[in-house]
């Protein structure tokens, strides 16, 4: 085997080392970051049930927690979601029949007509609280 061979060999090796490296890394991340993500919340509940027996051992009554639910939030993610929603479709339209870059078209259109969703859900919001403000009158 000539020296030039053996230098051949010698970097394909450190190819396939890199190329197990990055499946490796790409195989563990997921995995870390859900074992982190469970980590996290068993230990947010441990501390937040911590502190609520330190409230009762000293007599305290802890705070409960009341879920508002405000349709004024479903409105707005609503229209938000069907705005994003019609971002990729007119985004898909540009990449595809007038030539765009696919990443600004969709990019763009996504941004545009989110924002457009917001504006909306805003602007009906309003014109929801007007009409309650004068009933209540």
């Amino acid at each position: 085997m000539k020296v030039t061979e053996m230098y051949t060999d010698f970097n394909n090796l450190n190819i396939y080392k890199d190329m197990v490296s990055e499946g490796l890394v790409a195989l563990l991340i997921p995995i870390v970051s859900t074992v982190g993500l469970f980590t996290m919340i068993v230990f947010l509940r441990k501390f937040d049930n911590d502190e609520k027996m330190a409230m009762i051992a000293k007599g305290m009554m802890p705070p409960s927690k009341s879920i508002n639910i405000n349709p004024a939030n479903s409105l707005r993610w609503g229209l938000v979601a069907i705005g994003v929603g019609l971002g990729l479709l007119i985004g898909h339209f540009l990449e595809a029949n007038l030539g765009f870059d696919d990443e600004v078209a969709y990019f763009s259109m996504i941004f545009v007509f989110g924002g457009i969703g917001l504006l909306l859900s805003y602007f009906l919001q309003m014109k929801i609280n007007e009409k309650q403000g004068r009933k209540e009158e």
